[in-house]
């Protein structure tokens, strides 16, 4: 069973803001990367526990899969896929993080 895609607040904050900052490089990058993370998050419909589990929470339902070099991090419930964060890899988590 497919489960629903809601992505949280600050997860489409930290997408725009990743569009922002790669564009002011290379729009056409920026557009690509965008389109990976999407569709990186969209299989998780299908897919939803082929993230590890993120190291720094030792959850089972929270998990991250990589695309480039942003963390995607997400939570699973019964019925849907709750993108949290995409952070790059080099950042600190925040740990107060709320899916």
């Amino acid at each position: 069973m497919a489960r629903l895609i809601i992505w949280s607040h600050r997860a489409v904050e930290d997408l725009d803001s990743i569009a922002a900052y790669i564009a002011q490089d290379s729009e056409a990058y920026a557009k690509s990367v965008i389109r990976t993370i999407l569709k990186k998050v969209r299989l998780l419909s299908k897919f939803p526990f082929i993230g590890r589990i993120v190291p720094e929470f030792e959850d089972e339902s929270i998990r991250e899969i990589f695309a480039y070099n942003y963390r995607i991090i997400y939570k699973v419930t019964d019925l849907e896929v709750i993108p949290a964060a995409i952070i790059h890899g080099k950042r600190i988590l925040d740990l107060s993080l709320e899916p």
